[in-house]
């Protein structure tokens, strides 16, 4: 009885151990950190080169876009649930609300793209989800409310709160908003009277 108990010991450490492999093959790409590079130079926009960095482990995206003085950042928080956009033009960080019914979760970013990157979606692609929003007047003067990101992205900048606008069309005052594009997933316009162009 004791050979038969210490076989099936082994074979019981052989499967944990299988199984902690296998575990760990399909987790990693969950709880990776990446990074996809998207060059968008010939894009009739002329939006520069973008990138996105995903950290899953603590439900954080940043999106950078590359265009000279047209730069900005963008910085998506899943665990608080505010995303912002600090423009180098304006010198200025915008932060939201995420409307997550229209942002892509972390995991759908990634993964649309990675797909945009591969198929050369552009113009001619589907046209990209849109929101629009309002900038209030006033800075923000306690960015802690937003959580430990927005506070390292925007700490020292004009900060501003915008709040979504629903039905709204851009179109109306075009030359009123400041738009950002990003990886021909999401359309974000920041629309307000008193924004400098």
């Amino acid at each position: 009885i004791p050979v038969i108990s210490h076989c099936f010991g082994e074979v019981k450490m052989k499967f944990t151990i299988v199984f902690a492999g296998l575990l760990g093959i399909f987790l990693t790409p969950t709880l990776a950190d990446y990074d996809i590079d998207v060059n968008d130079n010939n894009n009739s926009g002329g939006s520069g080169q973008q990138s996105v960095s995903v950290n899953n482990e603590h439900g954080v995206a940043n999106i950078d876009n590359n265009n000279g003085w047209g730069s900005w950042n963008s910085l998506w928080d899943y665990g608080s649930g505010f995303a912002v956009i600090r423009s180098f033009k304006k010198k200025s960080c915008f932060v939201h609300k995420m409307n997550k019914e229209v942002m892509p979760s972390i995991q759908a970013l990634g993964m649309l793209a990675k797909k945009n990157k591969l198929q050369g979606r552009g113009p001619e692609g589907p046209p990209p989800k849109s929101l629009i929003y309002s900038v209030k007047p006033d800075k923000v003067n306690n960015l802690d409310q937003f959580g430990e990101s927005v506070v390292t992205m925007c700490k020292g900048i004009p900060t501003y709160m915008a709040e979504e606008i629903q039905e709204a069309n851009p179109i109306l005052y075009p030359e009123k908003c400041f738009k950002v594009d990003i990886l021909w997933i999401l359309n974000i316009s920041l629309c307000e009277e008193a924004m400098e162009n």
